[in-house]
């Protein structure tokens, strides 16, 4: 082979992207293979379209897995800062909300624009259509089989992601098969950020609400988490940033054989003792003790009949305000998900470089590994750490 080092990326998402980027910038000749019509499917649907890119509030209890803090050292290597100045020196103009990183632009057109742009301008070849079938190693090179054609390669960098928001059209991903065929172990997936399904949601008529609220997590009696924002109420359970953040672990909890509950708090602002004494003070003012007039005015239309359902006084109506109690039965599903939890071992994947430890030259990147983020632009984080990491490294 000549001296160029050949590495073939298998996937054109945000971490298979960021890594040909890096790859050719340290001199190797890339090909990045992807099994969709066009690259950066997933990426345009990030953030509902306007791609929170990142963001510069504090990471350390921002990821999970069987070992979280793989993501902390995965950032060392290639950190936040990094990842903005990488998109300025693209052309890519960001700004802040809150900390959550955004392209200027508010789509995430721009984004994927950016990257295609820079790839190109790398010669980077990007051949759709190409679903990759299996991955093998020789001596001294890897062998990359698909339908149509076998690559040779140096290096090999997986970054095909997972399930999470494909349909079955889109299916298969088999990045974790084809890393199992090179030894390496997994965790098993299940879907994170994930819409939650809940028993007698259907009778609620709450479908299409949303309100600011507390959704707390709940197993045999423990409260084990915590998220308050807005809630988005559906016809089969709640939805939501705050319900997104928990429902990786609920579903793990589920998976172990635990009962898992939500309570939703539908008055964060107010403890109990005062929202009762609020509801009172209601009560009076109103001069009613009908307990849906009493709500009108303070809460959705359509949120009020599963409010005041079985309550008969105003201590028993704040504990259906305040403790809207709820039986997890399931998610929504892979297709529903933004990220799945679970995968390949990242004790098998040296963070700094994301290179294999058990198939040299072989790189692992983004939602392959057994690590993921809550929402905020972590699992983008991770993907361009990953995918830099790996980038930098393959072509050495």
């Amino acid at each position: 082979m000549s001296d160029i080092k050949q590495v073939i990326i298998i996937g054109a998402g945000a971490s298979g992207l960021m890594a040909g980027i890096m790859a050719a910038r340290g001199g190797a000749a890339v090909t990045i293979l992807e099994k969709e019509k066009k690259p950066g499917r997933k990426l345009l649907r990030t953030g509902n379209g306007k791609c929170n890119l990142t963001n510069t509030g504090d990471p350390r209890h921002a990821y999970h897995g069987t070992d979280p803090g793989f993501a902390a050292r995965a950032l060392d290597a290639f950190s936040v800062q990094d990842t903005i100045r990488f998109f300025t020196e693209i052309g890519l103009y960001t700004t802040s909300r809150d900390g959550w990183i955004y392209p200027y632009a508010g789509q995430a057109e721009s984004v994927l624009a950016c990257l295609l742009r820079e790839a190109a301008k790398l010669r980077i070849k990007i051949k759709n259509n190409e679903t990759v079938t299996a991955v093998t190693k020789k001596d001294d090179h890897f062998d990359v089989q698909t339908s149509t054609w076998t690559y040779r390669a140096d290096s090999v960098i997986l970054a095909c992601g997972t399930a999470a928001s494909l349909v079955k059209s889109q299916l298969p991903c088999n990045g974790l098969t084809l890393a199992e065929s090179l030894g390496h172990s997994t965790v098993p997936q299940r879907p994170s950020l994930v819409p939650l399904v809940c028993e007698g949601a259907e009778k609620k008529g709450w479908a299409g609400v949303r309100i600011q609220g507390t959704c707390s997590l709940w197993s045999e009696g423990i409260m084990l988490a915590s998220e308050t924002g807005q809630l988005q109420l559906t016809e089969q359970g709640v939805s939501g940033i705050p319900v997104f953040n928990i429902s990786g672990r609920a579903l793990i909890l589920m998976g172990g054989g635990l009962p898992v509950t939500l309570k939703l708090d539908f008055f964060p602002d107010f403890d109990r003792e005062m929202t009762q004494a609020f509801l009172e003070s209601r009560r009076i003012l109103l001069g009613t003790d009908d307990m849906k007039s009493i709500l009108t005015g303070l809460f959705p239309e359509k949120l009020i009949p599963a409010l005041t359902g079985g309550a008969h006084n105003i201590a028993e109506l704040t504990e259906n305000i305040k403790a809207c109690t709820l039986f997890v039965k399931g998610s929504a599903g892979a297709g529903s998900a933004q990220v799945l939890s679970g995968g390949i071992r990242t004790y098998e994947v040296d963070a700094a470089t994301s290179e294999s430890r058990i198939c040299p030259g072989l790189f692992i990147t983004g939602e392959l590994l057994d690590i993921d983020g809550a929402c905020g632009g972590w699992n983008l984080q991770l993907a361009w750490s990953t995918g830099a990491n790996a980038g930098r490294h393959a072509a050495d």
